[in-house]
């Protein structure tokens, strides 16, 4: 059902949010902490368990789908409404923190998301089984 995917993203960002709450506690700052990103973390995480399982319904994830649509508009809305200015007063550990971030971010997109095997250039063919097989070239 619909209301399931729902209620696995609302329960993500539930658990998002206190464990946000929680890393700002720890490091003295009165504020959450990634919170809405480590909801996201989580929900993917979820998804992606629940899919290898044959345990998340079509149905389920419409639902989670819905919610993904309207997402980016409400983070874009919510980072507006952050402070960029006292973020650049803060010092230059702000600046760092943030440019790291970016630069990590970068970084990571091809590592998690894998290179594309280029079985042309590998000179592998799939045999009858559907596996790949590598063809010698034959000698002159």
């Amino acid at each position: 059902m619909v209301i399931y995917g729902v209620a696995l993203l609302a329960g993500c960002m539930m658990a998002g949010l206190i464990v946000g709450d929680l890393l700002g506690q720890l490091l003295g700052i009165d504020s959450n902490l990634g919170g809405v990103g480590i909801a996201m973390l989580l929900l993917i995480f979820s998804t992606s368990w629940l899919k290898d399982r044959g345990r998340l319904p079509e149905a389920t994830a419409s639902g989670i789908n819905f919610w993904n649509a309207m997402y980016i508009p409400i983070v874009v809305a919510m980072a507006a409404s952050q402070n960029v200015a006292a973020a650049f007063s803060g010092g230059l550990v702000a600046i760092l923190a943030g440019a790291l971030a970016v630069v990590l971010g970068l970084v990571m997109v091809p590592v998690i998301a894998g290179k594309p095997r280029d079985d042309k250039a590998s000179g592998a063919v799939p045999n009858s089984e559907g596996r790949l097989t590598s063809v010698s070239e034959p000698s002159r």
